[in-house]
């Protein structure tokens, strides 16, 4: 029996996302996440590499769960700031027609 694997990309519209630290690498770019090429770009190389799709992260606030306050997170960068990735869905479609996108909508959308 043939099976398929799925590649899909994981990410979240912030400096840092899940790979805390990972900024300060020579070669990453992630801290251009204010600029829309960075995205459109990043879809590109995702289609180009046969990539499925990537799933675009959301959270409303900021984790506050260290001591019961936010400090920790702001100073870490851990995913703050943190953008709509709602905003870069149509761009990225744009740049990649047939490219799928996924995100993870708030209970307030």
């Amino acid at each position: 029996m043939r099976r398929e694997i799925h590649l899909n990309a994981f990410d979240m519209n912030c400096v840092g996302h899940i790979q805390q630290g990972l900024w300060t690498h020579p070669r990453d770019q992630s801290a251009r996440y204010l600029d829309i090429h960075y995205w459109t770009d990043y879809a590109k190389r995702l289609e180009a590499g046969l990539f499925d799709g990537i799933f675009l992260a959301d959270v409303v606030g900021v984790y506050d769960v260290l001591g019961d306050s936010p400090d920790a997170a702001v100073r870490g960068a851990v995913q703050v700031p943190v953008n709509d990735p709602m905003l870069l869905i149509p761009a990225m479609a744009a740049a990649t027609p047939g490219f799928p996108t996924r995100l993870t909508p708030g209970p307030s959308r």
